[in-house]
C-alpha cells in the first residue's frame, strides 16, 4: 500500500461531511473522492463470496464492486482497473476496498487518501486491520438539525424521529471508536465549530493530521469538484458557496415542537454527553409506527419528486440502487446454492 495513514469521515450523514470531503480534498497532499460506500453495500454480503483468498473469489467481489462504481451519483474521474486491484488487494473486504482507493490516489499525485463514508464509523476495526496508522475524524451535528436537513434529502433518513434513532446508534459506535482509539488517531469534530471558526478549526485538524495548513482550503468552494457536485444535486447545492453557519439551529424553523421534543427523548443522554442542550430528554416522545412509515413515506416522495426536477444524477442513483438490490439477490442465490450442495453430495 502506498498510503500508511489514510483518513476516515466518520459520523452521520447530513452532519457537514460532504462540506468537510471538499474542504480536505483542497488540500494539495489529500485526496477525497466522492464514496461509493463500498462497506455499506458489501458488507452484509461479503460472506457469499466466499474465501477471499481465492482469486476467482476475490475478481468477483472486484467486478462487483467496480459495477456499483460505473453508476456512482458522483463519478470519479478515472478508470480503476479490476486487474490490479484483483492482484494487489489483501483478501478481505476492506482490502479489496483499501485497493481501490489507493488506485484512485495514484490518479490524483496526491499523498494520502481519504474516505467520506460516514458508515465506515460502523468499520473501524476493519480499516485498523488495513491501515493501523489511519486517522478518524469522528465528525457530529446537534441531531435536531441534522433531522431538519434530512427530511429533505434524497440520500437520507426523513422522519425526525427515525433521524434521532440513527444518530444515536452512530454515536455510540463514535464513542466506541474513542475508547479504542487514543488522541492521535481519533478527533472529535464539531460542525458548529467547523462552520462558526473555519480558520482556527481547519488549522487544529490540519494539526492532528500531521499537514500543514493551506489557505486554499477555504477557497474550496471555487474547485471543478465542488461546482461539479452543487450542479449534480440540490442535496449538495451549498458546496459551491463558502462556508457559513447559516443552518445552524435550522431545526427551530423546520421542526416542530412535537418533533424536536421526539428527537430529544431519542438522543438526548448523547446529546448533553456531546455538549448540546437538550431540553426533554426524559419526554415520552415516541410516536406511532403507523404515523411514522405513513409521513416518512410521504416526505421520501417529495424528496423523489423534487430530484426528478432538479437534480442531474437522479437516474444515476436509481441505477445505483438497482444494482444493489441484483448483487444482494446474488448473493442470495449463491447462498442457497452453497447451502444445497452438501445434499446434493450425500445423496
Amino acid at each position: 500500500m502506498s498510503c500508511r495513514s489514510p483518513l476516515f469521515i466518520i459520523g452521520t450523514e447530513r452532519s457537514g461531511s460532504n462540506l468537510l470531503r471538499h474542504v480536505l480534498n483542497s488540500h494539495s497532499r489529500i485526496a477525497v473522492p466522492h464514496p461509493p460506500h463500498f462497506m455499506r453495500y458489501f458488507s452484509g454480503i461479503a460472506a457469499s463470496y466466499g474465501d477471499l483468498a481465492r482469486e476467482r473469489n476475490r475478481r468477483r467481489l472486484v467486478r462487483d464492486m467496480l459495477t456499483l462504481l460505473a453508476v456512482h451519483i458522483h463519478p470519479w474521474e478515472c478508470t480503476i482497473d479490476e486487474d490490479r486491484v484483483t492482484s494487489e488487494s489483501n483478501p478481505t473486504l476492506f482490502g479489496v476496498v483499501a485497493a481501490i482507493y489507493e488506485q484512485y490516489l495514484v490518479s490524483t499525485g496526491k499523498a494520502r487518501w481519504g474516505c467520506k463514508s460516514t458508515f465506515m464509523i460502523r468499520h473501524v476495526g476493519e480499516a485498523l486491520a488495513e491501515y493501523p496508522e489511519a486517522q478518524f475524524l469522528w465528525l457530529i451535528r446537534d441531531p435536531r438539525d441534522v433531522a431538519a436537513s434530512s427530511r429533505r434529502s434524497i440520500f437520507s433518513t426523513y422522519h425526525p424521529y427515525r433521524t434521532a434513532r440513527l444518530w444515536r446508534e452512530d454515536q455510540e459506535w463514535g464513542f466506541r471508536a474513542q475508547e479504542t482509539l487514543g488522541g492521535r488517531q481519533l478527533l472529535l469534530l464539531r460542525y458548529e465549530d467547523l462552520v462558526d471558526r473555519p480558520e482556527p478549526t481547519l488549522r487544529g485538524l490540519v494539526e492532528f493530521l500531521g499537514e500543514e495548513y493551506e489557505p486554499r482550503m477555504l477557497d474550496f468552494h471555487r474547485s471543478d469538484e465542488a461546482r461539479k457536485s452543487a450542479a449534480l444535486s440540490e442535496s449538495w447545492r451549498n458546496t459551491s458557496r463558502p462556508i457559513s453557519a447559516a443552518s445552524v439551529g435550522a431545526h427551530r424553523e423546520h421542526l416542530s415542537g412535537t418533533e424536536r421534543a421526539q428527537v430529544e427523548a431519542v438522543a438526548g443522554r448523547l446529546m448533553l454527553r456531546l455538549g448540546y442542550q437538550a431540553g426533554t430528554i426524559d419526554a415520552p416522545a415516541e410516536p406511532s409506527f403507523i404515523v411514522t412509515q405513513v409521513l416518512d413515506l410521504y416526505w421520501r416522495l417529495m424528496a423523489e419528486h423534487r430530484s426528478l426536477r432538479r437534480d442531474r444524477n437522479h437516474w444515476q442513483r436509481w441505477s445505483r440502487d438497482g444494482i444493489v438490490r441484483w448483487l444482494t439477490l446474488k448473493a442470495w442465490l449463491r447462498g442457497r446454492t452453497a447451502t444445497a450442495s452438501p445434499r446434493r453430495g450425500n445423496a
